[in-house]
């Protein structure tokens, strides 16, 4: 098992990596959605006929329940992003007919099956695990994508039956498990269905809490299934206890952790970091009683200290979650949010490891690792570790120990008809949205207007940054929604060096990932971040609601720069008068 954890880890890592970030936002979603395989670890203890018997069977009711909402919720919302990128010219697609592939596993399996081939579980089992690598796969290019989407759902639905397969239910409790996960899917695909592409950030964390929350339960009832094993065989039972005890750990720093970035994101509690008094003290002390409590733990063999161990566990993580959420700002969610998706996926590693059930290990590893990486390229792009940013610190790896440098001269202020003659006189023009054309919802004004300039003949393109927005991707999907062809939307390492090739740059909403005080500035709180090097082209216009700084809190050296003038208000009206400006001008 340890060695199908380490291969698995292996090929996540070397899948995710060719994922274009442009499909960062889809890779999380079906992600989430593969997460939800933690409704086979509850399949796994169901019973009781038509509604559950025991305490075990009601908490694994429980946790198919909200695992199926990740199932139905992620691969909807994965396919309503994927189908935004399409272009007019692209050929059609028939991923309807994917549904055969899937058909025909399902006839496999059930004809193994009924015909008693010992091996057809461990079959189903790797062609699941692999239809799941392949979703992550498919997102290494957008002709791809979809297809990646399709394998995931028969990845999963190859996984969850033979699950019931391998479980053999009655029919009453079949009935049981169907409505679970049929009511589960349906709600995810309400919400999914509904969901606006500027709130992805906080759905997908919910849907990582209910993850997390499904793999405590999942592990706190498997404990109460499985003690009679553990009397029966104390020496071979503590590689099972041990998993039981990191999913439980594992599941509640990402319920709960989930839950108040959600929170943030959602606007129902202060986006900015809050700072305990004494944070690492209080950290410290928590992750010190959880080792404890797995001393204890490990070490007893009475039923109620093992359970109340593991209960303890389950809510000293959960307070943990909070502790460690809370000192992170919104803006920094995007590295939050990986991190989340990698705990998820290791939470799901430690149910397979639990249940000796190698799918549940693979997805899970491909999970964490996706997450892991995603964490890296996120800090990267920072230039912060990965631990600055999740103990809630501030500041570059490069920050020198002097003073900022005070900025000099005084800012130059536009209007909209000097912006419109700017914009028609331009050939060669380079848009570089931030979160506040996010938070304004200003994509459809933005990409009209881009629309209009290319008819008129300009060249137009738009520069992402890794971290814009509040989750990996998220920018690229605002303007594929908007219908922004992606073909002119590049990342940053490929656009950084044509910004002296542009006749003009419009800033619409960013100021950190434009902050020129990151490469001038060696004692600036944000030296050595990557960022966009729009100061390099003949005129910068940058829209903005105020002068105000940053989420870093850093002064940024742009907004006095010879070449650059500033246009205050808000991005979406400002965006519909630039539009109407230039129309009328056509």
């Amino acid at each position: 098992m340890m060695t199908t954890f380490g291969l698995s880890g292996i090929v996540g890592y070397h899948t995710v990596w060719g994922v274009t970030p442009a499909l960062h936002s889809p890779l999380m979603s079906v992600t989430n959605a593969i997460s939800g395989m933690t409704a086979a670890g509850g399949l796994c203890l169901m019973g009781g006929g038509l509604t559950p018997s025991t305490t075990p069977q009601a908490m694994a009711l429980g946790a198919t329940f909200v695992s199926s909402i990740n199932i139905g919720g992620g691969f909807l919302i994965t396919k309503r992003m994927l189908d935004m990128f399409k272009r007019p010219t692209d050929p059609p697609e028939y991923n309807h007919l994917y549904a055969l592939p899937g058909g025909a596993l399902l006839g496999i399996y059930t004809y193994g099956l009924t015909h008693g081939y010992p091996e057809i579980n461990s079959l189903t089992f790797l062609a699941a695990s692999l239809c799941c690598v392949g979703a992550l796969a498919g997102l290494s290019s957008q002709k791809t994508a979809r297809l990646g989407n399709a394998l995931g759902m028969v990845g999963v639905t190859g996984g969850v039956a033979s699950t019931l397969g391998l479980v053999n239910p009655d029919p009453e409790t079949l009935v049981q498990m169907a409505i679970a996960m049929g009511s589960g899917i349906g709600i995810g695909s309400f919400i999914a269905n509904r969901i606006k592409v500027t709130d992805l950030p906080q759905l997908v964390a919910l849907f990582h809490s209910f993850v997390g929350i499904a793999a405590t339960v999942t592990c706190l009832a498997n404990f109460i299934h499985e003690y009679p094993h553990f009397l029966e065989d104390p020496a071979g039972s503590g590689a099972i206890k041990t998993a039981l005890f990191l999913g439980a750990y594992i599941g509640g720093v990402t319920f709960t952790g989930s839950l108040m970035a959600y929170a943030k994101l959602q606007g129902l509690m202060r986006s900015a970091p809050i700072y305990l008094p004494a944070r690492h003290v209080i950290n410290g002390g928590l992750a010190a009683a959880n080792v404890g409590a797995l001393g204890v733990y490990m070490a007893s063999s009475e039923f109620g200290t093992g359970f109340s161990m593991l209960g303890a566990t389950s809510a000293l993580s959960s307070v943990m979650g909070v502790t460690l959420s809370l000192a992170i700002g919104a803006a920094d969610a995007p590295v939050c949010i990986t991190v989340l998706n990698s705990y998820s996926g290791w939470a799901l590693c430690a149910e397979g490891l639990m249940l000796n059930n190698n799918l549940l290990t693979i997805v899970g590893a491909l999970i964490g690792s996706s997450g892991a990486i995603l964490s890296h390229i996120m800090c990267k792009a920072m230039n912060r570790s990965l631990l600055n940013v999740i103990l809630g610190g501030v500041g570059t790896k490069a920050k020198g120990s002097g003073k900022a440098k005070e900025i000099v001269g005084e800012a130059v202020f536009t209007n909209i008809e000097q912006t419109v003659d700017a914009l028609r006189d331009a050939k060669n023009i380079i848009i570089v949205p931030g979160y506040g054309l996010c938070a304004a919802q200003a994509q459809y004004p933005i990409a009209e207007l881009a629309k209009v300039l290319r008819e008129r003949g300009a060249r137009v393109r738009f520069a992402i940054h890794p971290v814009a927005g509040r989750m990996p991707g998220q920018l690229n999907v605002l303007l594929a929604e908007a219908g922004v062809p992606y073909d002119i939307v590049e990342e940053m390492e490929e656009i950084n060096d044509d910004f002296h090739e542009a006749d003009m740059v419009l800033v619409i909403g960013a100021n950190d990932t434009v902050n020129k005080a990151a490469e001038d500035d060696p004692n600036s709180l944000i030296a050595g971040m990557p960022v966009l090097r729009v100061w390099n082209s003949k005129n910068v216009v940058v829209m903005k609601r105020t002068m105000g700084v940053g989420y870093a809190a850093v002064d940024n050296p742009l907004f006095f720069h010879k070449h650059t003038q500033m246009l205050l208000g808000d991005a979406k009206a400002t965006c519909d008068q630039l539009l109407h400006g230039v129309k009328a001008a056509s």
